[in-house]
């Protein structure tokens, strides 16, 4: 992937995608004592950066994809396709996991109208990829993939281009580019063109801790199949990268980066809560990993791409939960509680702190047992309760189960 073909790509969208801003973020940069800039892919047409790239990769093609489109998608490629097909009014056949948020499948419908026919496969993208490529073949429809393809990647360059021209409208010196990677399309495209045309920028890619598919690809010199991935941060959550995406990656990007989901959602809410960003969980990805590299970036310039802003607000209340969790605020127990009468009080007046919160109190009585068991949530106020909180439910309950430090029953009870 050269300039060349990123540039020629960008001439080709210039009329057709929205150029983004690169905002000035002032509560990052105070927070960081650095100049942090974010591209607002959010604010593109379809919410996210894959318009880009799969107009581009349609456009390119326009011979094959006579007979109709097909494409995978966790959600935002599915939606750049959806609506370059209503466009070119062009019938499209969308995969998506069932596992995808709703936002997502309506955005898809509203964007792509009557061209558009969604099936929903699988638990990850990865099954859904595999059933539009057998569909594609047996209708010999052209199959536009969501990175491991060289239209795509020039497609997704654009963002960079824009970020240099806006950079150097203001004076900016870049240092330093942040972007998200799920399959990598994006990081590819950013990084072939920027480090094409100013070496010196450091391209820092960043993955969910649980779907680190890129960080794998290295550990082993080529892409491999991860055996499970977290779903949570579906933007990213790819199995296997592409062969082009990790060969541009391998020779462009300098640094990977594995974020925590508690960390993304504490990004997310912030985001919302101080600048009115919307951003999804792949959306602040960037920014939620300049938390792990918080002293090499003061004092200098930082790009993070927002790669999408496709949150679906039911999801919101799971956020929280999760960044309470990550901050060491909220935490789930099983305790015994005596089977008589003023028990729970005396947790209440004796083991529970002044500021702490019952958030969440299932109990299941046993017969003939004396005790029974409770399944407990508690809010803290301040992360130094914690210690003491812990010394108390022991005191009350020496055999009690903090489910943070047993991941197999959490997941199975909160």
């Amino acid at each position: 992937m050269t300039v060349s073909d990123i540039e020629k790509a960008y001439q080709e969208l210039a009329p057709v995608v929205s150029h983004t801003p690169l905002q000035y973020d002032r509560f990052l940069s105070e927070k960081y004592q650095a100049t942090i800039l974010l591209k607002r892919e959010d604010l593109q047409i379809v919410r996210s950066f894959k318009l880009r790239g799969a107009y581009y990769a349609i456009a390119a093609n326009q011979e094959k994809v006579a007979r109709g489109v097909v494409c995978a998608s966790a959600g935002n490629h599915a939606q750049g396709v959806a609506y370059t097909c209503q466009e070119r009014q062009l019938p499209a056949v969308i995969y998506m996991p069932t596992t995808t948020p709703q936002q997502k499948i309506n955005q898809v419908k509203f964007f792509g109208g009557d061209f558009v026919k969604i099936e929903l496969v699988g638990d990850t993208f990865d099954a859904a990829a595999e059933a539009a490529q057998r569909y594609a073949a047996d209708n010999q429809m052209a199959f536009i993939a969501p990175f491991d393809d060289p239209a795509i990647i020039a497609g997704q360059g654009t963002a960079a281009v824009e970020i240099l021209a806006d950079a150097d409208k203001e004076n900016h010196d870049i240092d330093i580019v942040v972007a998200a990677i799920g399959g990598g399309g994006l990081i590819s495209g950013t990084a072939a063109y920027l480090k094409g045309k100013r070496p010196n920028i450091q391209i820092i890619g960043a993955e969910p801790i649980g779907a680190a598919s890129m960080q794998a690809a290295f550990d082993q010199g080529e892409p491999v199949a991860l055996s499970q991935i977290e779903k949570f941060v579906d933007g990213a959550a790819v199995k296997k990268v592409g062969q082009l995406t990790y060969q541009h990656t391998k020779e462009y990007v300098d640094h990977l980066l594995a974020v925590e989901e508690g960390a993304i959602c504490q990004t997310i809410l912030e985001l919302y809560t101080k600048q009115a960003i919307v951003a999804e969980p792949a959306g602040a990805l960037s920014v939620a990993a300049l938390e792990l590299i918080k002293e090499q970036i003061k004092g200098k310039t930082v790009v993070c791409m927002i790669s999408g802003g496709n949150n679906d607000s039911s999801r919101m209340a799971e956020i929280e939960e999760k960044s309470l969790i990550y901050q060491g605020l909220k935490h789930y127990f099983i305790i015994n509680f005596p089977q008589r009468p003023g028990a729970l009080k005396e947790f209440v007046s004796h083991v529970l702190g002044p500021d702490d919160d019952i958030t969440r109190f299932e109990y299941t009585k046993k017969i003939n047992r004396g005790t029974g068991p409770v399944m407990l949530g508690i809010l803290l106020k301040r992360t130094s309760d914690l210690d003491a909180l812990l010394a108390r439910i022991a005191a009350f309950d020496a055999q009690y189960i903090n489910l943070q430090n047993n991941q197999s029953l959490y997941s199975l009870l909160v």
